[in-house]
């Protein structure tokens, strides 16, 4: 049966509010779509498990589990429920916000770690020997770092799946997986269905050897209001020729840029125009094993994980920025594509990022319109007058910008490099590092913003944009 009520928040309830089971429970039967990806329910006698805002029926409080992740509910048996796609979540605001061993950890096995690195490289990535990473996500996820990773790897698979024509043992390799008998079951076990029922569904499956020149289609799911507008702004004032570009007028523009990634390069693209709860992207790669890495990259960059309504009650209070929350839901606080080339970017300023972008930037094989290459690497320029400096501790691994780098382990390290400053320092980590909380003032009012400084900042930044027409968008 399925209900078709459309979902109702609960007033005055947000992200960190659901902290017990009953509380989840009124989330549930609700369907408030802004707790889809901060936990899951399992339905005991069905034996599937939903977003908090699946549309069925809602089934008795005793019949029903909660579980932080969807690793978690595919570790105690449950299948993903066919109708909410449980497994196409916003991420989890937490880890974005959350500066420990199992925040760090998360945001590195979004990137794809454990699958280039296994476990061990995350553990000593992170600092810590591979026992204690288990014992910790498993404490506090219910699942270790191989059935987070595995969870992650059946949502790729599925994603080319249902929108690619590739062969069904390419797929299995690209999303990740050992073997095809490793796919074939855990497809089983995450969906009910083989990884050919799965596409039919979809109706893919023609055309193998054109899906990568088309490209993977996405839709890049974020929780609440989402001000893409002030997002593409920024973009298209940072845009770096031969590496980024922004087309069309302003509610249909599109942006594109270049990326290195670990096995090879890509071009993504994403529409400003969204329908519903996401944007719609499309993702060109040279080798399709970087699927998922490219795409938490992209999340990154347009900040698609946040948690619009715990931004807004803390901020909407704060003297000075009420004013502002209320006239503009959805403000994020974007990051970046690329880290290193981020930090790079702001010592050489824009002119002198162009030059080298040409001078020193790897061509791409194919070009895309006016992209044609990709940013250096630091080794690139460890020469150069500026950015040398910075450019030999990214490169030697003395300056970390990795998604589970320690932010303030990173800034101290940066703040250490000949060339960067303070300044420099706080915008590299709100921006490269995605950190939520950092001002790029040491006014005592900052302090009222927190956990949001990075947030306030935008706010900040639009009504000043806003009061005069010339200004130009600050990073």
């Amino acid at each position: 049966m399925s209900d078709s009520r459309e979902p109702r928040p609960a007033p005055g309830r947000t992200l960190e509010s659901v902290t017990d089971d009953d509380t989840r429970y009124q989330a549930v039967s609700s369907r408030d779509a802004r707790f889809d990806g901060e936990f899951f329910f399992a339905v005991r006698t069905t034996g599937i498990y939903c977003r908090p805002s699946c549309p069925a029926v809602t089934p008795k409080r005793r019949n029903v589990a909660f579980y932080p992740t969807a690793a978690a509910a595919q570790g105690n048996g449950f299948r993903a429920c066919r109708r909410c796609r449980p497994d196409a979540v916003p991420g989890s605001a937490a880890w974005d916000v959350r500066a420990d061993v199992v925040g760090r950890a998360m945001r590195m096995i979004g990137d794809g770690v454990v699958d280039r690195e296994g476990v061990p490289g995350l553990a000593g990535r992170l600092g810590y020997s591979t026992r204690q990473v288990q014992r910790q996500l498993t404490a506090e996820l219910g699942a270790g770092p191989v059935a987070l990773a595995r969870a992650q790897r059946a949502h790729t698979a599925r994603l080319l799946l249902q929108t690619t024509g590739l062969p069904v043992t390419e797929i299995a390799f690209a999303a990740g997986f050992a073997s095809v008998r490793q796919f074939n079951e855990t497809i089983r076990a995450v969906y009910a269905r083989t990884p050919t029922s799965l596409r039919a569904e979809a109706g893919s499956g023609a055309g193998a050897r054109t899906a990568l020149a088309a490209g993977v289609p996405l839709r890049l799911a974020h929780r609440g209001p989402y001000a893409a507008g002030e997002v593409f702004d920024l973009l298209a004032a940072e845009a770096l020729p031969r590496v980024e570009t922004v087309v069309g007028s302003r509610g249909a523009r599109t942006y594109r840029r270049t990326l290195r990634l670990p096995y090879g390069t890509g071009i993504v693209s994403v529409d400003e125009r969204s329908a519903g709860s996401w944007l719609d992207a499309r993702i060109h790669l040279t080798e399709l094993r970087d699927l998922t890495t490219a795409v938490h990259r992209l999340r990154r960059l347009f900040d698609l994980d946040a948690d619009p309504y715990a931004v807004a009650e803390h901020l909407g209070t704060v003297p000075g920025l009420a004013a502002e929350v209320a006239a503009r839901p959805g403000v994020r606080s974007p990051g970046t594509a690329e880290p290193e080339e981020f930090a790079l970017r702001t010592l050489l300023g824009p002119v002198e990022s162009a030059r080298v972008a040409g001078a020193y930037g790897t061509p791409l094989a194919t070009t895309c319109g006016t992209l044609t290459h990709v940013f250096p690497a630091p080794e690139a320029l460890i020469g150069h007058p500026v950015a040398g400096p910075l450019a030999r501790a990214l490169a030697d691994g003395d300056v970390r910008l990795d998604p589970g780098a320690d932010r303030v382990e990173a800034e101290r390290a940066l703040r250490a490099v000949p060339g960067v400053g303070a300044t420099e320092a706080a915008l590299i980590r709100m921006r490269a590092l995605g950190d939520p909380d950092v001002s790029l003032t040491d006014a005592p009012e900052t302090e009222t913003w927190r956990p949001w400084r990075s947030y306030a900042t935008r706010y900040l930044i639009g009504a000043a944009a806003t009061a005069h027409e010339d200004a130009v968008p600050v990073p």
